[in-house]
């Protein structure tokens, strides 16, 4: 039986007291898609009627990114980057190794106990990057070497057109599903039989957009992925999608 962890990683861009004065004068760019993926907790908020175990942060990726490997010199943002070696160390074992390990221990919990873990990471991405527009709603990211990551995600788009034909849906787009993120290093500690991972990115456009629009696309987006479930979570492994 396939067990759903939803997770997000970007939720919010609180920054703890201690380290305010590190954001000094510069806090309007918290509130931009540097500071957090927009619209990403509420979207996460919405899912979670599906998910079996769902985490979330909401400290800011400026403080420290979550979503990334602790070698990946993206870890620490410029405004962390001049602390001390032991200031660094403090800041990782308060916010980011609590966050890292209880999800893997989570999935290694499942995994144990015979249950395969579908692991879909929330984000959403800015509708222009660097001056160029991004082509797509919605971006659904996976490992292409992994079949059952792609055929669930193949299966959850065309969910999601059944419901609205005008989405924009891709694959490995606006990045690609196998770089850095939590995911991809699950993908290393687990087995395709024991962890899928999927990371969904929606256009920030519409959580900055009509609400109500806003609003319809998380019903659609949640309720086709309901549909895609359904037959996982039976006690067959032979499900109809794999």
């Amino acid at each position: 039986m396939l067990k759903l962890l939803l997770t997000c990683e970007h939720g919010g861009n609180q920054i703890p007291s201690e380290y305010a004065s590190l954001f000094s004068g510069e806090e309007p760019i918290l509130a931009t898609h540097k500071g957090y993926d927009i619209g990403a907790l509420e979207l996460f908020n919405r899912m979670q009627e599906v998910a079996d175990h769902h985490y979330h942060s909401e400290v800011s990726r400026l403080l420290v990114e979550l979503n990334r490997s602790i070698n990946h010199h993206n870890l620490l943002s410029g405004f962390t980057k001049a602390l001390t070696p032991k200031e660094k160390e403090k800041l990782l074992d308060t916010y980011y190794f609590p966050y890292r390990h209880k999800v893997e221990k989570k999935v290694d919990k499942l995994a144990s106990a015979g249950r395969k873990v579908l692991h879909i990471a929330v984000h959403t991405f800015t509708p222009v990057l660097d001056g160029e527009e991004r082509q797509t709603d919605i971006g659904l990211l996976y490992d292409p070497k992994r079949k059952q990551e792609q055929e669930i995600c193949k299966v959850w788009r065309s969910k999601m057109l059944e419901k609205d034909s005008n989405l924009q849906v891709r694959f490995n787009y606006p990045y690609l599903g196998v770089a850095d993120g939590l995911p991809t290093a699950l993908r290393r500690q687990f087995g395709e039989d024991e962890y899928l991972g999927i990371e969904l990115e929606v256009n920030q456009k519409f959580a900055l957009g009509d609400q109500q629009v806003w609003q319809q696309l998380q019903e659609t987006i949640t309720s086709a992925l309901r549909e895609v479930l359904k037959p996982l979570r039976v006690d067959n492994e032979y499900s109809e999608l794999f």
